[in-house]
């Protein structure tokens, strides 16, 4: 059956769908289905989409593509909306470079059926769903009337509060009352008639979209969050000038993005400066729709040397605000699905636990901001309490297939329910995948699960009944046949977690690769969960719900859990036993507790053996040493390598050995701190003048990487760094601005460095490469280097979100050393060659990521300046080296199979390898 997968779209949520729509397209079951992506780009258009764009970690990174964009001074990502009003031939030209315009005519040959991974307006409202509907093609979800209500969430309270269901209260404020009224009168009334803390919503934008919190009587906050909920903002002459130029740059950038601010395209209207002293008025003659963020970088700087302030407005910006109470308590998530009767059943609900009260867009889809714990601590009654509630619920909305739906339970034990859903997110551990799991079912088989739903759904609803009822029938007996296949697969034993800083990010990149081979034909991949110690690896056999915990410290629990011998939740045995009607057709094998195995045990469970880890252990060679033991393949590098590559100061002699470029560095020694910190200080400002960059010199690539640019920095790096606890001491925690939960390791040491900049060169940017290695037919070691991308940092420096998270970094690829497509090779092509030098003087093998600074002199000369080496990169969906090997030919499946086809083969070639005779 071919599904036709819609990700993308044009809502502020597009990144997270388009992460979704890869996830789907990853974990539908080949054997049952063929997927077909149809990218929905920001203006509406649908496009089939080149398989390797699918792996690209942002739309932006791909789309529009470089070739259709006018050379930005700073070299800004944009969407294809910010390119302005563009001419037909003009998208034409765009999309070409991506894939192939589909019209709307041509959708039911492509497919039969219509995966919607869409999120907010466009996706969820019920606007896509009847274009299929005019089709005939059968879509995952609701039907048209329950879409518009889901995202409508003033329409929602209205009903809920006539049914008398318990609902915060609330109110609405219309935009053009707003501008209209008294605003200190308004925050008045809302204080009076609904207490603080208020919540203010954008009512028809994603539930993270547009929300804020007022916690006081606040006037200006109050302000800021209602221009806020409707996509506006008031800039201010005093404010702009007092922005440096680099500042005014990162004020826009934040401004104008989709999901923090408010996005493009924006009006601007200008308030002359008033010589009387008398109330502003907008000049409506100045009012200008602007599309990109350098053009309004400009038009701001000119707009404010005459005008006292300007307001920006989104063209698609909301026209109304909803405010509620805030409901003091605890908070839920609790998916929804049919049974096969057609009744509503509900999932095991998820209790959110967060360090502030928005649970907000960080929080919701990097892993480690925000403990989701399933099921929610609370006793059977009152979880049973809340299932109830929620299915009345999907039949009270008339929602259809699946749905989410929010609530909090308040601290004198009412139920709320709130923002109902008629989708969910779809990224590996979200709350879709992960309850799922709770009764047994992984990613692929619920995906197959809620098209045969979705199928019967829009038959019952007199959609095609004849044509579905053939499709049904088919996939009925194409599943049935599934269950009994018997094939021999390769055990990949893959081990994920770790307890180094980025232990969350080692669990994002194991699922993702045990996803991968799961959907294969070849690879039977089996989860292993690595925690302990240096001194002790202790490692766990995990079965499918634990494995989709929401990170590594929710799964080191449920593992201390079990060993203690707690009982799973009552809850989930009833849950199961309801389920059971469609596990017993869906699921694999039985859910089980995690399991600790020996390194023995491990190589009669594998064949070999995946590395997920990253930082300690996994890249230090000490696990590596293990596994030779048992003589079981493994992807990286060897024991020797991955010693040296470690250690960010013992690779950079290395590579400065060799004649390679590095930054000057230094090992920086606690020892040396505690007996006198002030020479301690003065003596590494002597070496390096500021800005310099401190990080540790054994952790991972991202982890505690701080620019320091004066001395206060510097101190609070080396007290957090030099730290006896573990809890982060909060007043140099402030100092280096540290997001909320940045981890920070504790260390005897750490690396300082030169800060590498641009020295006069005529191009400057930072890249990163990924390598592949094999055995040509003679036996020899071949290196093949990747074209690198390009990363675009929003801060001082990369950061774990931009990195890995879905939607969040910003990278191309290949990277731009020149405009000219010749010289741009030429150069590539000299900065691969350095980067296989380094694989060469580090003996790296399987596969490696370089990071490193490139300088392009006026005269074409190549300077290649390397920053660190990682033997085992991240390998989560969103990463980088996915985008570099689609350019080389491989889908991500490809790459890790070639990976571990190469570790057998270095198995294979050291057992055949004579032992030399001694003398």
């Amino acid at each position: 059956m071919k599904i036709g997968i819609f990700f993308g779209g044009t809502s502020r949520e597009r990144e997270i769908s388009f992460a979704g729509g890869r996830t789907v397209f990853d974990n539908l079951d080949k054997a049952l289905f063929q997927p077909v992506p149809i990218f929905v780009d920001s203006l509406g258009q649908f496009i089939l989409l080149d398989w390797q764009y699918i792996y690209k970690g942002t739309i932006r990174d791909f789309y529009p593509p470089v070739s259709a964009q006018a050379p930005s001074l700073h070299h800004l990502q944009v969407y294809i909306e910010s390119l302005g009003e563009l001419s037909d031939e003009q998208k034409q030209e765009a999309i070409g470079k991506v894939g192939r315009q589909v019209p709307l005519e041509e959708l039911p040959r492509l497919m039969d059926f219509a995966f919607l991974a869409l999120h907010g307006p466009g996706g969820e409202d019920g606007a896509i769903q009847g274009v299929l509907e005019w089709l005939g093609i059968p879509y995952s979800g609701s039907g048209i009337l329950p879409s518009a209500f889901g995202i409508d969430k003033v329409a929602q309270k209205n009903l809920l509060h006539a049914l008398g269901r318990p609902t915060p209260a609330f109110r609405v404020i219309k935009a053009e009352e707003w501008d209209t009224t008294d605003h200190a009168a308004t925050l008045s009334y809302l204080v009076r008639e609904l207490g603080l803390p208020l919540v203010l919503k954008a009512p028809r934008q994603g539930s993270s979209i547009g929300v804020s919190i007022l916690k006081t009587d606040d006037l200006p906050k109050f302000e800021a969050a209602i221009e806020r909920s409707l996509f506006r903002k008031i800039v201010t002459r005093e404010l702009w000038q007092r922005l440096g130029e680099q500042d005014k740059l990162a004020w826009v950038q934040h401004l104008t993005d989709i999901r923090e601010g408010i996005g493009l395209p924006v009006v601007i209207e200008s308030y002359p400066l008033s010589g009387d002293g008398s109330a502003l008025t907008a000049d409506d003659e100045q009012q200008v729709t602007i599309y990109h963020p350098e053009a309004l970088l400009s038009a701001l700087t000119e707009r404010l040397e005459t005008a006292e302030q300007v307001r920006l407005t989104n063209v698609d910006g909301e026209t109304q605000v909803l405010i509620e109470s805030f409901v003091a308590g605890r908070e839920f998530s609790c998916i929804v699905v049919e049974d096969p009767n057609g009744l509503p059943l509900a999932l095991p609900p998820t209790e959110i636990v967060k360090g502030d009260e928005l649970f907000d867009y960080r929080s919701k889809y990097l892993p480690g901001l925000a403990r989701k714990i399933t099921p929610i601590d609370l006793p059977e009654t009152k979880i049973q309490e809340i299932r109830e509630a929620c299915e009345e619920m999907f039949r009270t909305f008339g929602f259809q297939v699946y749905a989410r739906l929010d609530g909090f339970v308040g601290h004198d034990g009412r139920l709320f329910l709130n923002d109902p859903n008629t989708t969910s997110g779809m990224l590996p551990a979200s709350f879709f995948f992960h309850q799922a799991a709770e009764i047994g079912l992984n990613p692929s088989q619920f995906l197959t699960y809620l098209i045969r739903t979705s199928l019967a759904a829009r038959r019952r609803a007199g959609l095609r009944p004849v044509k579905l009822a053939q499709l049904l029938a088919k996939l009925d007996e194409a599943v049935a046949g599934r269950q009994h296949e018997a094939t021999e697969r390769i055990r990949v034993a893959v081990i994920m977690g770790g307890y180094s800083s980025e232990r969350h990010i080692s669990v994002e990149s194991g699922r993702n690769i045990y996803e991968k081979l799961s959907s294969s034909a070849k690879y039977a991949p089996v989860p292993v969960f690595l925690t302990g110690s240096a001194e002790e690896h202790r490692l766990y056999v995990l079965p499918v719900n634990v494995m989709l915990k929401d990170n590594a410290d929710d799964i080191r629990e449920k593992i201390e859990h079990a060993e203690a011998g707690e009982a799973a939740h009552p809850i989930l045995e009833r849950i199961r036993r309801e389920a059971s009607v469609i596990t017993s057709t869906y699921a694999g094998q039985a859910l089980a507790l995690p399991r600790r195995i020996s390194f023995e045990e491990l190589a009669h469970l594998a064949d070999e053996v995946f590395i997920a880890l990253h930082g300690r252990p996994g890249e230090d060679g000490a696990l590596q040493q293990q596994l030779e033991k048992y003589n079981l393949p493994y992807n990286g590098s060897g024991v020797a390598s991955s010693s040296i590559t470690i250690n960010k100061f013992e690779t950079n002699k290395r590579l400065r050995e060799a004649g390679l470029r590095v930054a000057e560095h230094r090992m920086a020694n606690k020892l040396e701190w505690q007996a006198d910190a002030e020479s301690f200080y003065r003596s590494l400002e002597t070496q390096f003048p500021y800005p310099f960059i401190a990080k540790p010199a054994d952790d991972g690539c991202s982890s505690a990487v701080k620019k320091i640019k004066n001395r206060a920095e510097l101190e609070a790096f080396s007290q957090l760094i030099f730290r006896t606890e573990e809890d982060l001491t909060p007043a140099p925690a402030e100092v280096l601005q540290l997001g909320f939960k940045e981890e920070f390791p504790r260390k005897d040491a750490f690396l300082v460095e030169t800060l590498i900049s641009r020295d006069g060169a005529a191009h400057f940017l930072e890249i990163t490469g990924g390598l592949l290695t094999s055995y040509d037919t003679e036996g020899q070691l071949d290196i093949e280097v990747f074209e690198a991308s390009e990363a675009l940092a929003t801060g001082e420096v990369l950061s774990l979100e931009e990195k890995f998270l879905a939607g969040e970094g910003q990278n191309i690829t290949p990277a731009r050393y020149d405009v000219d497509p010749a010289e741009r090779q030429r150069i590539s092509n000299e900065v691969k060659a350095v980067l296989r030098r380094v694989a060469e003087v580090l003996d790296i093998q399987g596969y490696a990521r370089i990071d490193a600074f490139v300088r392009v002199r006026a005269g074409g000369g190549v300077e290649v300046l390397i920053i660190e080496v990682n033997s085992l990169p991240g390998m989560t969906p969103a990463t980088c080296i996915f985008h570099q090997t689609a350019l080389a030919g491989y889908t991500p499946y490809q790459f890790i199979d070639r990976i571990l086809e190469f570790g057998k083969a270095r198995v294979k070639r050291s057992t055949q390898t004579p032992t030399p005779l001694l003398g």
